[in-house]
């Protein structure tokens, strides 16, 4: 539990590094290009000050755009994006990363944090995608990078060859349904900060009977009691909507706290790899 009261301001300190980020994002997974960008501005609007992209999403210049349209200073908005794939040699994959960070933030900007999406390039792609990383870090093009649904020994086998080691984000699947207390241990043990994404679950388990009851007795709908749960797991959140009432309502979360009860009782749902609806870590 925090020790400290939650704001739409908290921030969470990555490891060895000056950066700190907002416990509170929002995501852009399958939010189309020809909506993300007025969904980013209804985010930043609502308060949001981090926001979530990456290659795959195909979403990466519209953030850029909204974040620049916004008014708000680039120093106060975390802009995240990931690789999915290497590009097949070292170099191609640093181009493919830079490509990224200038279609996000111009020919001189950065990224605040950026993240391999996904260990699944073998043991070369992960290498080259790392290192890639780490000159973009060195550069100042990346503040902060990271690694997205990495199970234990894919994390270890960077340290073979990590310049930067920790890395400073492990962004997987959390929600009371799927809550991977093994890699989650292991991120804690070694300061690696955790983001979840998917925390409302894409709203399949909204009449969930236990979920229910909680937001009820908080006047609080599902989605605000699943996106409390995981702030107060420690955990950095990541909620995605497209429907601006949905997004200001899922910054809505800090009027109100889960009971130590309450936060047993989500526990409680833990389906393991059962609950899960992307993808659960190889450890």
């Amino acid at each position: 539990m925090p020790t400290s009261p939650l704001t739409p301001t908290s921030t969470l300190p990555l490891p060895n590094s000056p950066i700190k980020i907002p416990r509170l994002g929002f995501g852009l997974y399958q939010s189309p290009p020809n909506v993300s960008k007025a969904s980013c501005l209804a985010a930043l609007k609502a308060g949001y000050r981090h926001i979530d992209s990456a290659q795959f999403y195909q979403n990466e210049a519209e953030m850029g755009e909204a974040a620049r349209e916004s008014g708000i200073p680039r120093s106060e908005i975390f802009l995240t994006t990931k690789i999915l794939s290497s590009g097949g040699s070292p170099e191609a994959t640093y181009k493919k990363c830079l490509e990224s960070v200038q279609k996000i933030d111009g020919e001189s900007g950065y990224v605040d944090l950026f993240l391999i999406h996904s260990p699944h390039s073998g043991p070369q792609g992960r290498k080259e995608m790392w290192q890639a990383l780490e000159r973009l870090e060195n550069e100042g093009r990346a503040k902060a990078i990271g690694v997205s649904n990495f199970g234990i020994s894919a994390i270890e086998e960077l340290k073979s060859y990590a310049r930067i080691w920790p890395p400073h984000v492990n962004q997987i699947e959390l929600h009371p349904f799927s809550q991977q207390r093994a890699i989650v241990t292991y991120c804690t043990t070694h300061s690696i900060t955790i983001e979840a994404y998917a925390p409302l679950v894409r709203n399949l388990r909204a009449h969930d009977t236990t979920l229910v009851s909680i937001s009820n007795a908080h006047t609080k709908t599902t989605a605000q009691i699943l996106i409390r749960y995981s702030l107060q797991k420690g955990w950095v959140t990541l909620p995605k909507s497209d429907t601006p009432s949905r997004i200001i309502a899922n910054a809505d979360v800090y009027g109100f706290e889960l009971s130590e009860g309450e936060m047993q009782m989500l526990d409680g749902l833990d389906q393991g790899v059962e609950g899960a609806i992307v993808e659960t870590v190889v450890n």
